[in-house]
């Protein structure tokens, strides 16, 4: 089942393209698009610890195995994508990004 929801994006991997902050319009089980935004389940660290979920590009399917996708950070050197964890299954991709919902930040220094 399909269903809109909100996301908030947390670190710099996305950016120039998002930013720390941004808040995104996503569809929580929507088939990812090659070239388009997705939130993706991480696998776990070396150490067997929860990475949390993320926001990541969709740059295409592992031509190893097709059924995977692979997934990369728009700052190349930040955060985790497929160039350390090789390529995701599909269940690991939770919902695609729709739009970046505008949204002025406030500032409270």
């Amino acid at each position: 089942m399909i269903r809109p929801g909100l996301a908030r994006v947390v670190g710099a991997s996305m950016e120039p393209t998002l930013h720390e902050g941004d808040l995104l319009l996503v569809l929580w089980g929507a088939r990812a698009r090659v070239g388009s935004l997705a939130i993706v389940r991480l696998p776990r660290d070396a150490h067997g610890m929860p990475r949390p979920v993320s926001v990541k590009r969709v740059t295409g399917t592992d031509p190893a195995d097709p059924d995977r996708w692979w997934i990369e950070g728009d700052n190349p050197g930040v955060g985790v994508d497929s160039w350390l964890v090789g390529s995701l299954p599909r269940s690991a991709v939770l919902a695609r990004v729709v739009l970046r919902i505008p949204c002025r930040r406030a500032s409270f220094t």
